[in-house]
């Protein structure tokens, strides 16, 4: 039987540990326009996030956004989008990735009742879908192509 590292690992995907936190959710490290950062990874977020207060940190340019976000009890909003940036994680990296800026303190507030550190940001399903993402929750770790 072939295990999933080795097929994944054979077709040109990429293996990105992730450490599993007291609220479920996966976290790990990775550059925003070579700058680093703390991510969870987070298959029911629709689009990849940023928090408004790390929009300098990142040296991200942001635009104006009709979209309003919702999620983690908040609704309602209001967000700008940075488009085209690069993200690395360890040796992998790509470009053009989108992110959507919003104040992401009801999310760090959450990780921090479980006693977990903040982080900057949400990688949500468009990176996955993108980047054909596929996750093992066994192994703790995503895979990326």
């Amino acid at each position: 039987m072939t295990h999933l590292r080795n097929f994944l690992e054979g077709n040109g995907f990429y293996r990105i540990p992730l450490k599993k936190l007291a609220t479920g959710h996966y976290k790990f490290s990775a550059k925003i326009n070579n700058i680093a950062g703390q991510f969870i990874l987070d298959t029911g977020a629709s689009t990849s996030c940023i928090g408004f207060s790390h929009t300098s940190h990142f040296a991200l340019t942001s635009e104006e956004s009709d979209i309003k976000a919702a999620g983690a009890g908040a609704i309602n909003m209001e967000t700008k989008v940075a488009r085209n940036n690069t993200i690395q994680i360890k040796k992998w990296t790509t470009s053009k990735m989108d992110f959507v800026l919003f104040d992401l303190s009801h999310v760090n507030e959450a990780l921090r009742q479980a006693d977990e550190t903040a982080v900057h940001g949400i990688i949500g399903a468009d990176f996955l879908k993108q980047q054909r993402g596929v996750i093992d929750y066994g192994r703790n770790c995503l895979y990326v192509k």
